[in-house]
């Protein structure tokens, strides 16, 4: 079977053509939506869907939803001065919505002086171009 680029694969079909139009609306209208929210407000929600000017918003609890519908006029505001047409804004509670997303973050142990002076010899004998800058890297930021 021939290999294809994902980008023709997509256009093959108009169904597919629109699926991908959509999906490019959908990922601007998150990128202005997450410019337009608070950072920390904007990691625990996400555009959901838009349609008839309406841009909805699904918060992982209802505290952030909460949060979200006192700031709705501030944000709408914002995001009209880029996309006149999104004219409400309907936050809705998707419990759990990026508590399956998440991935447990990985634990940060600290190296020994002798550890991270064994990796700066090892960077300097390997001859691979990407592997030496890699424990390079990781021999300066342990270093610190």
């Amino acid at each position: 079977m021939p290999l294809h680029k994902i980008g023709a694969l997509l256009g093959a079909s108009d169904e597919l053509k629109a699926l991908s139009a959509r999906t490019r609306r959908l990922r601007e209208l998150q990128t202005l939506y997450l410019r337009s929210a608070p950072r920390e407000l904007g990691r625990l929600s996400r555009v959901k869907n838009y349609g008839t000017g309406t841009l909805f918003v699904s918060a992982d609890n209802s505290a952030v939803a909460a949060k979200l519908r006192q700031l709705a006029p501030t944000l709408l505001a914002s995001i009209r001065e880029t996309e006149a047409e999104i004219t409400a804004l309907r936050i809705e509670v998707q419990v759990g919505g990026a508590a399956r997303e998440r991935v447990r973050e990985s634990r940060k142990i600290a190296l020994t002086a002798d550890a991270v002076e064994k990796i700066q010899e090892l960077s300097g004998r390997v001859g691979d171009p990407g592997l030496k800058s890699a424990l390079a890297r990781l021999a300066r930021r342990h270093k610190r």
